[in-house]
């Protein structure tokens, strides 16, 4: 059984070395995972079947120093042992380090870049390796690259790291792999992680001022109905005797006096229409419903159906352009979306196919698709479908642009919106009364119904 030197991180930020036995690379890789520990390197010792070797005098042969290194020496925290400086700031920037969408992005462009230049998988992970500075990410890629010299597809990798590569990105990584194309596999998802940080980037400068500004003002209208409120209200009671504050101030301080005395009630029933929602989304009826409301939604829908499609049929023109039947690639290509209707979609294609009926037409009498794009779909059955699918995919792309730009016009006015409403609910509730306190037009009323004028 082939031996291996691994050097491996512990959840406290312990540097672990060892010489272990191991069936391959990849799965010595999970064993530590499995074990709670980081792998940083892990070596083959190659020394089964070479021929012996005469020792240089004054040199130290690397397979003795291979044959003392049985038991773990931990470099942090044992005594008569010091860790170099560099090893010092990387346990310290290794015990924080988390894995960035920015991360991912580098890497797909680095892999991208080397795989244009005719690298192997195998070569252009261990460059990228290499050159990686975080060793989290770093210990996944040691990962996925052992599991590439153990023949996996890298992909069957990377599922495992859900939570770090998303859905969409490893699926396209797999239809690369399973048609030879992973170049423009690759290609595809850098364009779809930049599109993807952009469009976040843009909707979280509308959402997030807008929000924090919302929330502004409902704590300024809780606190000033809570605490300024009931002094104005005594001065009121005080001086004024006949004159109050207005009906609505009086309402909204009863409603939160409400509020605070019963806070369980409103909550719990909150927190069981949540838990209703979310039990009936999460049974395969309730995830199409859901998944067929965000189609359908009046301001998001249009743009989340066309990336969901766009995304679908790129990967088809991936499969069709290298050789794949229509059925193969619909079949290879389905794993590109997560949406439970465009997923229901394409099976109903698949069965089209094997009945020697139209593909197009489960898209087509969805109501989803645009005339424009079945119509496109149906000459290219005619013509060329891989030429037309690439006109499709331009047209697609301009659509989703414009869809985008849109969105990012009704947002500001949604939040103006909703924002516009709780300031003009603040003036009328709370300084409203302040006004007119500090104005004095509550005593002129008071001496007019005391007969003073």
């Amino acid at each position: 059984m082939p031996e291996y030197v691994y050097r491996a991180i512990t959840k406290k930020g312990q540097i672990v070395k060892n010489k272990v036995e191991e069936s391959s690379k990849n799965n010595l890789v999970k064993r530590l995972k499995n074990s709670d520990l980081l792998p940083i390197e892990v070596i083959q010792v190659h020394n089964i079947g070479k021929k012996a070797k005469v020792n240089k005098r004054n040199v130290v042969d690397i397979d003795d120093i291979m044959k003392t290194a049985n038991s773990a020496n931990v470099l942090q925290g044992r005594a008569g042992t010091k860790a170099s400086i560099k090893e010092k700031v990387n346990l310290v920037m290794s015990a924080g380090q988390r894995i960035t969408v920015k991360d991912i992005i580098i890497f797909t462009q680095n892999f991208y870049l080397l795989k244009k230049a005719n690298f192997n998988n195998i070569h252009a992970l261990s460059t990228i390796i290499n050159s990686t500075e975080n060793l989290s990410f770093k210990g996944v890629l040691q990962d996925i690259l052992a599991g590439v010299e153990a023949g996996e597809y890298m992909y069957t990798t990377m599922e495992y790291y859900s939570d770090i590569f998303p859905y969409i990105y490893i699926n396209m990584i797999r239809v690369g792999e399973l048609s030879g194309s992973l170049t423009k596999s690759l290609e595809q998802a850098v364009r779809y992680l930049d599109e993807t940080t952009t469009r976040n980037r843009k909707i979280r400068s509308i959402v997030i001022p807008n929000v924090v500004q919302f929330f502004a003002i409902l704590v300024l209208l809780i606190i000033g109905t809570v605490l300024v409120l009931p002094a104005i209200e005594d001065v009121f009671q005080q001086v004024g005797g006949y004159v109050s504050l207005p009906g609505i101030t009086l309402w909204f301080m009863d409603f939160l006096d409400l509020m605070t005395a019963y806070w369980y009630i409103p909550l719990g029933i909150i927190a069981i229409i949540v838990a209703i929602i979310v039990g009936y989304i999460n049974t395969p009826k309730g995830k199409y419903n859901w998944h067929y409301f965000k189609y359908r939604s009046p301001v998001f829908g249009r743009l989340i159906f066309g990336i969901d499609f766009s995304r679908l049929m790129r990967a088809m023109l991936l499969n069709l352009q290298n050789g794949m039947r229509i059925q193969d690639a619909l079949e290879v290509s389905k794993t590109v979306v997560k949406n439970y209707v465009m997923l229901s979609m394409v099976e109903t294609a698949i069965n089209n196919l094997l009945m020697g009926e139209s593909w197009i037409e489960p898209f087509e009498n969805s109501g989803l698709c645009s005339s424009m794009e079945i119509e496109m779909l149906k000459i290219g059955m005619q013509t060329d479908i891989t030429e037309m699918m690439e006109k499709l995919l331009d047209y697609m792309d301009v659509d989703i642009q414009n869809s985008l730009e849109k969105l990012m016009k009704v947002l500001p006015e949604i939040s103006y919106l909703f924002v516009g409403i709780l300031l003009i609910f603040l003036v009328v509730v709370v300084l409203v009364p302040c006004i007119q306190l500090y104005m004095g037009d509550w005593l002129l009323e008071s001496l007019e119904s005391q007969g003073v004028f």
